[in-house]
Order: structure tokens, then C-alpha cells, then sequence
């Protein structure tokens, strides 16, 4: 039959479609010509309401994604953004040329829109018994199903993974799974944003092309702007923005978008992803603590429904508190350095190379601290767990710790062995901030192209007063990563960046 494989062997696939659709062009049935098609429902909705819809008439759209004969019969599986139904066509019910042009001229892959009766068949499943049928749109090329299951029907299989990142339509349109997945996500955002609404906050946008980088440690995108001659950046984070509204008066502000960072990729990395980033005057990092808490916890009650769940092979509970481990002890606790032994730079860097950790590259205590804390902690902490207490020199726009001036009042939020939040009670003293900044820049001078740039309009800012004020940021790919048990985070992002065809994926 057409729809399962082309008659003729020796032709090209893409061949016998163009010729397919000449057929239909001779026919007054030109599906590029038509411009919409009325629905009246869903492939989910008459699966889970059978009952209501029995023997009632309802037109429905969406993609052909496998083909059956049996005799006068042809059984059609549809596809459409809520689920599959099979379509029941009939010779003496659709009329002879109707039924030929059906078996002869479509192929799977096409769109179509299909007006019948919901009915089920003899062997209890669920169809549309066709009355009418129109194709939308031919598909040209043969999208990439796979093998056929034991009943006969399309089996998905596209195995290719560079192929699926690079062509993610076919992706999608082949594995429902994949579109599961990135339903998810946007329920992940639309959970995210209705609890922090009903907190109280205000969503706003701040630049993404600043004139400094500020707000992270991280390498730049660089862009120019030809009327204005001047050199602009992709933001690295919005954070200095946002705090800058603070000031100004909003006591609770988040935004959701993009950040840019020019790095590695692998894993967990995409130099294109997305942030939530939230400030709360007034609060601190203990207040940020349980806010982070109720918010995660209201996000996978309303994408999971459940608190315990897997992530790569490890189940996951998120009752709450969470631990509470400063860096140092979680150091000592799984590497066996004494937080004491941690005071000096030459001295940890010692204890650092004889344990094999390569801090070549790091150029302050806190950067060697942190390094052992990547090499030794980060992959064991499986159950959430807030890490606190970061050096001074790693963290230039976090309050220092009343209980020791080298430390910050910092933590990053932890599961499933990834990091998954930053935050701060946020410095809030103009002095102290410029000496942080100059610090950086000295790094910077230094080689460090991830140093924090000088900010003097921030400092201005700040110098009008900013109160004390709690921040936040989430990672939105990684916290799909762990709802959705993915590994990578080309997975959860529809159109990663790759390198160009036939380099590899990154």
C-alpha cells in the first residue's frame, strides 16, 4: 500500500511524493492551497471521554504516523498534539475515488483534517469512522519512523542523536515522548510564575545587550552596534538590573529569560539557557531558604504531583527543611581536609594537587577551595541540600558572614548531584562593593576573563540605598533535567547550540 511504502522500488521516496502531489494538483486538491481547517476536538479528549462522544460527529487534525489494509478497509493512525486515534476508512462509506485517492496518493507523514464518527471497533479500540477526509499539507521528504510494532503500527524510532538535536521538528514529530517532555517544561515555567504571582512578585524584563556584563562570573558574548559604535554584551545575568529596581522602590521582583555565556558545553551546559532570577527587599538568605523551598515543592506538586520521584537511579525526596551544610564542613566531610587546613592559599593548593585536583589555573584560595569542592562534594549530594558559608573572593555581590568576615552569606542549592540555584543576601554596602569589584578587576588584569567587570553606575545605585534584600537564581533547564529524569541538557532544550553538520555536536 502507498501509505506504508512506495509501489515503486526504483523511484526515490522524495520522487514519488513530488509525483503524489502532482496527482492531487490534477485533481483540484491542491493541499498547499488551503488556509485553515476547523476542529472540533482532540485525539485525547474522545480517548478519555468515549461515552460522551459515541456515534456523535467530530472533525479532527494532525499527522498520518502509520497505515494498515485489511480489504475494502484502511486503518490510519492520527496524530495530532494530544495523543493518537485510529481512523476507521471505509470504501462504501467514503466512495470509491475517495478511498483510492486515500490509499494510493497519501503517505505517512501527512497533515490532514478527517470528518467522522466516533465509534469503536470490534476489537475495542477507540476510532473515528471516516466520512470525510482533506489533506493539509503533504510532507515532501519521509519523516524517520522507525520499525512496526507487533499489531502493525508505526514503532518511533529515531536513533540518531545528533540528528534529533539538529532536527528537532522531525524529533518532535516523531516521538510523542520528546513533545511530553517539552509540555512539561512549559508547565514547569507556568508553575513557576503562578506561585511566585501569588507571592506577590512583579515580572519585568531587563536589557539582554548591556554595555558591562555584570552580575556572574562568566565569559561574554560580543556584539557591536554600528550606529551607536559601541561594543555591547550579551547578558551573563540579569542580577544587576534587577537589584537596581530594588533600589528604586519594587520590593519584590523576578524574570524568567535567557542568559548568555561564553563557555564549554557539555551535560549541564548550553551557552544559551534560561534563568529565573528573583530579589526580595527586606529578607534575607534564611528567608530565600524556605521561599526556594515552597516554590520547588509547588512546581513538582503541579508537573509531578509527587514529592519522591527517580533521577538517574536515585529517588529523590523533597520533604522538607532540606540540610543545611556549610562548604567547608561538606569539604572535610567527604574528602577528610580539615576546614582549619583551608586558611591559606599555598596550603590548600598543596592539599589540593596531592589529592589530584587541578588548580593550575585558580588563582585565590576561594577558587582552590571551590575546586575541591566540585572534585570531592558536588556529584554526592544526591538529596537537596543547600550549601552555604562560599569565599569572599568567589562571591563579589554577597554579604559577608557576621560570624566570619572571609565568608558570605551564599548557598547553592543542590539535587541530584547538580547544582541547581544560587543566592545571596545580597551586599548592599557601596564600599565594600567597590573593594569587591576592584578585587575583580585585578583578576582581571590578571587574565581572568570570567572576573566581574567595574561597575560604576551600579556603585551609583547603590549609593542611593538599597535595602537589605534577599536574591535568587534557578536554572530552568536543569530543573526540567531532574523532573523529567533527563541526563543532558541538549534534551530539554528544544534547539541546542551544535556545531556545524558533520563536526559533531559540540
Amino acid at each position: 500500500m502507498s501509505l506504508e511504502l512506495s509501489r515503486d522500488r526504483e523511484e526515490s521516496e522524495e520522487e514519488s511524493r513530488r509525483q503524489k502531489l502532482m496527482r492531487l494538483r490534477e485533481q483540484n486538491l491542491d493541499p498547499f492551497q488551503i488556509e485553515r481547517y476547523e476542529i472540533t476536538h482532540h485525539a485525547e479528549e474522545i480517548l478519555r471521554d468515549f461515552d460522551r462522544f459515541e456515534d456523535q460527529e467530530a472533525r479532527v487534525a494532525g499527522r498520518l504516523t502509520g497505515a494498515r489494509t485489511m480489504g475494502k478497509a484502511l486503518f490510519l493512525d492520527l496524530s495530532d498534539s494530544t495523543g493518537t486515534l485510529q481512523l476507521y476508512v471505509k470504501k462504501d462509506v467514503v466512495g470509491e475515488a475517495a478511498f483510492e485517492r486515500i490509499r494510493d496518493l497519501l503517505d505517512v507523514g501527512d497533515i490532514v483534517g478527517v470528518r467522522g464518527a466516533v465509534f469503536r471497533t470490534r476489537s475495542g479500540e477507540i476510532s473515528l469512522r471516516v466520512l470525510e477526509l482533506s489533506v493539509l499539507a503533504k510532507a515532501m521528504r519521509p519523516l524517520p519512523f522507525g520499525k512496526r510494532s507487533r499489531d502493525g503500527r508505526t514503532w518511533y524510532d529515531l536513533s540518531d542523536q545528533e540528528l534529533r538535536y539538529r532536527q528537532r521538528y522531525a524529533d518532535l514529530a516523531v516521538h510523542p515522548d520528546v513533545r511530553e517532555l517539552f509540555i512539561k517544561r512549559g508547565r514547569v515555567v507556568q508553575a513557576m510564575r503562578r506561585f511566585l504571582d501569588d507571592e506577590g512578585f512583579l515580572e519585568v524584563e531587563t536589557p539582554m545587550m548591556q554595555t558591562i556584563h555584570g552580575g556572574a562570573a562568566a565569559r561574554p558574548f560580543v556584539s557591536h552596534h554600528n550606529a551607536l559604535d559601541l561594543d555591547l554584551y550579551l547578558r551573563v545575568s540579569p542580577e544587576l538590573y534587577l537589584k537596581r529596581l530594588i533600589i528604586g522602590g519594587f520590593d519584590k521582583v523576578y524574570e524568567i529569560n535567557r542568559n548568555f555565556r561564553n563557555e564549554g558545553i557539555d551535560r549541564t551546559h548550553n551557552p544559551e539557557f534560561t534563568m529565573m532570577e528573583l530579589y526580595q527587599a527586606y529578607s534575607d538568605l534564611d528567608d530565600i531558604m524556605a521561599l526556594t523551598e515552597r516554590m520547588i515543592l509547588r512546581i513538582v506538586a503541579d508537573v509531578r504531583g509527587d514529592s519522591r520521584f527517580g533521577f538517574e537511579g536515585a529517588e529523590i525526596d523533597l520533604a522538607i527543611p532540606w540540610a543545611r551544610l556549610p562548604m567547608l564542613a561538606a569539604i572535610q566531610e567527604r574528602s577528610g581536609i580539615a576546614a582549619a587546613q583551608l586558611g591559606d592559599y599555598e596550603e590548600a593548593r598543596r592539599l589540593a594537587e596531592g589529592r589530584g585536583v587541578d588548580v593550575t589555573r585558580d588563582r585565590t584560595l576561594g577558587e582552590v577551595i571551590n575546586k575541591l569542592f566540585e572534585h570531592f562534594v558536588e556529584r554526592t549530594l544526591i538529596q537537596p541540600t543547600f550549601i552555604t558559608d562560599y569565599p569572599v573572593d568567589i562571591s563579589p555581590l554577597a554579604k559577608k558572614s557576621a560570624a566570619d568576615p572571609k565568608l558570605t552569606r551564599r548557598f547553592e542549592l543542590f539535587i541530584g548531584g547538580q547544582e541547581l540555584g544560587n543566592a545571596f543576601s545580597e551586599l548592599n554596602d557601596p564600599c565594600d562593593q567597590r573593594e569587591r569589584f576592584m578585587a575583580q578587576a585585578s583578576k582581571q588584569a590578571q587574565g581572568d576573563v570570567e572576573a566581574h567587570p567595574m561597575d560604576e553606575d551600579y556603585l551609583l545605585a547603590l549609593e542611593y540605598g538599597m535595602p537589605p534584600t534577599g536574591g535568587l537564581g534557578i536554572g530552568i533547564d536543569r530543573l526540567v533535567m531532574l523532573l523529567t529524569d533527563t541526563s543532558s541538557i541538549k534534551d530539554v532544550i528544544l534547539f541546542p547550540l551544535l556545531k556545524p553538520a558533520g563536526q559533531g555536536l559540540s
